[in-house]
């Protein structure tokens, strides 16, 4: 039996216990909140935060997907190849700004709430499922697009039965790294009133509760470690399914 097939229960058992659950864990957190002071974070509950929270990264980063992706086809046909340099430079721009200034402009335009957040993580989310969706379908087995040519299939025909699902795994590298980075950036999301984990972290370090501070943490830890694995099994099956050489490290 792998590491993996042991971690992957007890990190899953852990994380429903924390966000469904988390009194159970007092005697764990007590030592480190201030005497006196509130020990589980009870303004929200986790459950209500956690999907809120994985509800703004999936809108983002769904959004993020739909629009990278479409770039990275459109640059990768011969009408749009002059636009690669500019749709690269594009797609950097998300992640030269810092998520705190997208949040800063994006306040006045869209008012708080989870509006800017969005923004920010669909932003940041778009370099790397662009730069993997465009590697992908640049670097095709050429035998295996002659082959599709020969069967007469059509431009449009070609790229979703071909080209999409054999750029699929490496595209899921990309939309794996976005996801990961969406789910540690949405917690900024609570300085401006959106409600994510990370009202929980901003509470403690407010108050000077270390215990508030590892409980959203933690939870927002253990997800980023679940999903990761979870896209790279995916990843992982995917790869085999369409014969492209793609296997990225997980638990073991």
């Amino acid at each position: 039996m792998s590491i993996g097939m042991i971690l992957r229960p007890l990190l899953s058992a852990l994380l429903l216990l924390l966000v469904l659950w988390p009194e159970l864990f007092t005697p764990v957190f007590a030592p480190l909140a201030p005497n006196g002071g509130p020990v589980i974070y009870a303004r929200a509950t986790l459950l209500s935060l956690s999907l809120s929270h994985l509800g703004l990264v999936f809108v983002a980063s769904l959004a993020a997907t739909v629009v990278a992706v479409t770039l990275a086809i459109f640059v990768t046909r011969p009408v749009g190849a002059p636009f690669r340099p500019l749709s690269r430079t594009v797609a950097n721009m998300g992640q030269t700004f810092p998520p705190v200034a997208v949040l800063a402009l994006a306040v006045p335009v869209l008012g708080f709430g989870p509006g800017p957040t969005l923004v920010a993580l669909f932003l940041y989310g778009l370099l790397p499922i662009f730069e993997n969706a465009m590697t992908a379908l640049s670097t095709l087995p050429a035998a295996t697009m002659e082959a599709a040519r020969g069967l007469g299939l059509t431009r449009w025909q070609r790229l979703i039965r071909v080209e999409l699902p054999l750029a699929l795994p490496v595209t899921l590298t990309g939309i794996r790294l976005s996801v990961v980075i969406a789910l540690g950036t949405a917690t900024i999301g609570s300085t401006v009133a959106a409600r994510t984990l990370g009202e929980v972290i901003i509470a403690g370090l407010l108050t000077n509760n270390t215990a508030f501070v590892l409980q959203g943490g933690l939870i927002v830890g253990l997800f980023a470690v679940l999903i990761y694995d979870a896209l790279v099994q995916l990843e992982r099956y995917l790869a085999r399914r369409t014969g492209m050489a793609n296997t990225p490290k997980s638990m073991p």
